[in-house]
């Protein structure tokens, strides 16, 4: 008895021979990518949670390990049908995981900018899900198994995470432009940029994928003290509170959102602005007297709250980096085009 207990576990571990090819399946290489975007699919209109609660799209589980799931369901398909190679394991899930991400644009579950952004942590976490697939396959004689356990994993964890508090990270970049202006002018600019086109400020990255590109900037005089009255494309609105004030030197104020200051679809719905999982802080504008002009710089910090902030926190750092200098360039274009029309 002994013996055959010992034989049955062994046998367990013994590597499965490879299937035989199952061939004149129409279209049969497709099917279990499709298979593995269509199970990630099913799981992520079940992360459709609001912010903060289980289940919500930000969460880790999510992020980490839906994706994971679909490269891991990609090899599982694919290895009933004839063995794979590694390098199947590993580009088989980024075309499975870009098909989920496109299914849940068409179905309208996520909108461009995060599924732009989120593609190659997607395309990653894929990739690790399908490589351990591909050796449970190869080892072991259990792959349904381990597969269901796969799909487990995320809604047994997206019950939990929320109890769990996201750590914080704060981080800010900069940005210096020079600009053939007087320092009088360039402040004139940054606290009176009234009708922006958007083909001054159309270049930024953040824009082209879909954030409200700035339509007006205007300080006025306020109870409380001057305040930056700001609009977006979309009926996006907002203020920018001023806490420091030095005419033709020093501009900084901290942003304030309300509300009601992003409409339902001008952004994605889960990451608003000044929400649980992303804030902008504070800018600062510094106007240097230089030789046939001025420098100007621009400082701007944020908050990154999510379990996934080494790989958020640097997407922001490359959006806000390339908004400011896009922000610089609009100022520079203004301030040097009304300096030369008063010098006429």
């Amino acid at each position: 008895m002994q013996n055959d207990s010992q034989e049955g576990r062994l046998s367990e571990l013994t590597p499965i021979e490879p299937p035989k090819p199952v061939r004149g399946m129409p279209f049969g290489w497709f099917w279990p990518m499709a298979s593995g975007a269509a199970i990630a699919l099913v799981l992520r209109i079940v992360f459709s949670s609001a912010p903060g609660n289980p289940y919500s799209a930000m969460l880790g589980s999510f992020v980490y390990f839906v994706p994971a799931v679909c490269g891991a369901v990609t090899v599982y398909m694919a290895e009933r049908i004839e063995r794979r190679s590694w390098g199947y394991y590993i580009w088989a899930p980024w075309v499975a995981t870009s098909l989920f991400v496109g299914g849940t644009l068409l179905v309208f579950i996520e909108g461009l900018i995060c599924a732009i952004v989120i593609v190659p942590l997607f395309a990653t976490m894929g990739s690790v899900g399908g490589l351990a697939m591909g050796i449970v396959c190869r080892i072991t004689n259990w792959p349904k198994q381990a597969v269901y356990s796969f799909a487990m994993l995320p809604l047994v964890l997206g019950a939990i995470e929320p109890q769990l508090p996201n750590p914080d990270r704060y981080s800010d970049t900069s940005r210096t432009l020079f600009i053939a202006a007087p320092p009088e002018r360039v402040w004139h600019e940054l606290n009176a940029a009234y009708d922006i086109r958007p083909e001054e400020v159309g270049d930024a990255w953040a824009y082209r994928i879909g954030v409200p590109m700035p339509v007006s900037g205007v300080t006025v005089d306020t109870p409380e003290g001057r305040v930056r009255q700001v609009q977006w494309q979309k009926n996006v609105h907002f203020e920018e509170v001023i806490t420091e004030w030095q005419p033709n030197r020093l501009l900084k104020w901290r942003f304030r959102f309300s509300p009601d200051s992003f409409p339902a679809g001008a952004l994605d719905d889960h990451v608003m602005i000044g929400g649980q999982y992303f804030d902008l802080r504070d800018a600062t504008y510094t106007l240097t007297p230089r030789d046939g002009g001025t420098e100007l710089r621009v400082a701007v910090s944020w908050r990154m709250s999510t379990s996934f902030n080494w790989y958020a926190d640097r997407v922001m750092h490359l959006m806000l980096a390339d908004a400011s200098q896009n922000i610089l360039r609009f100022y520079k274009a203004r301030a040097e085009a009304t300096a030369t029309a008063a010098a006429r």
